[in-house]
């Protein structure tokens, strides 16, 4: 028999996070909206992941596991996270992340009462490890402006930390996108693009907590973080700025804007670019001696 479609697909993409999956896991399946399916995408782990994880789906419906046979890399692992769902919403989960009761109703409750909105995510609380210290943080990412341009200059203006991301988008639009790139802070390209489909809705109520732990890759060096990006976890030149750079004109160009609206939006690409010159000349400068020096080898 065939299950019918959920209206929401939750994408779990995991590596090695055996401390915290099941608190996540848990936090999901309490939600209050109770029509989805809960994707864990194991990336190869190593750890006791695909236990924890299988024994969920042995007892709750609602969860398939699928383990990858080699490690895809990060962003390779939210990709085919999302290739996985069936609903017509979909939203990324980290393993290792908590979310509230009611994450899920009110995120859904937006989008069906906004035909424009392409992402309705909630406020963000910070946690330590043990799930304590919270600390509240303001994203200030409800972009509301008519004008595709104006909304991706908004967002790469004001985002910092990237919880908007993990909030609920349609399917249909993110079959639009390209998908995640194989490169760093993949996810800051992906909001920006993702901001030129439509509006974005801020939850008032704080319903994100993530985590901050030293596996996180946001307490990661540069050097960490460039090789869990990579799909054979080899260290990669690093030039996350001119990788930005080009993969935000890309999503410009390929955008269904008008030209005015592109020509805008290019506009300020090239102005930032012209402010952030100090970083990029450094980044090619360092680049360089890398690959002087044979730094990139192992």
């Amino acid at each position: 028999m065939t299950r019918p479609r959920p209206r929401v697909s939750i994408g779990v993409p995991v590596y090695n996070c055996e401390r915290y999956l099941g608190a996540s896991l848990d936090s999901l399946l309490a939600q209050t909206f109770a029509d989805f399916e809960l994707i864990v995408c194991d990336n190869a782990s190593t750890d006791r992941t695909e236990e924890i994880a299988r024994d969920y789906a042995a007892r709750d419906p609602r969860v398939r596991y699928v383990r990858n046979a080699t490690n895809l890399g990060l962003p390779g692992n939210y990709r085919r996270t999302f290739e996985l769902a069936t609903g017509e919403y979909f939203r990324w989960a980290a393993a290792d992340d908590v979310s509230g009761p009611e994450f899920l109703a009110r995120c859904v409750e937006v989008l069906d009462a906004q035909p424009g909105a392409v992402l309705a995510y909630p406020k963000t609380t910070f946690i330590d490890e043990q799930g304590r210290l919270p600390s509240e943080y303001d994203d200030g990412l409800h972009l509301q402006s008519p004008k595709p341009s104006e909304r991706f200059r908004q967002l790469l203006e004001r985002l910092q930390y990237v919880n908007a991301v993990y909030g609920v988008m349609p399917a249909a639009v993110l079959r639009r996108m390209r998908s995640p790139g194989a490169y760093c802070a993949w996810d800051v390209v992906f909001l920006a693009e993702l901001s030129l489909y439509g509006t974005f809705w801020e939850v008032p109520e704080f319903l994100l907590y993530r985590r901050f732990h030293a596996g996180a890759s946001s307490s990661m060096d540069r050097v960490q973080i460039s090789a869990y990006y990579s799909s054979n976890g080899r260290r990669q030149i690093y030039l996350r700025g001119w990788r930005h750079l080009r993969e935000l004109a890309l999503a410009v160009a390929r955008a269904p804007l008008d030209t005015m609206e592109k020509m805008r939006a290019g506009r300020f690409l090239a102005r930032r670019a012209i402010w952030d010159r100090d970083e990029l000349v450094r980044e090619l400068s360092t680049a360089m001696r890398e690959l002087a020096t044979g730094a990139l080898r192992h």
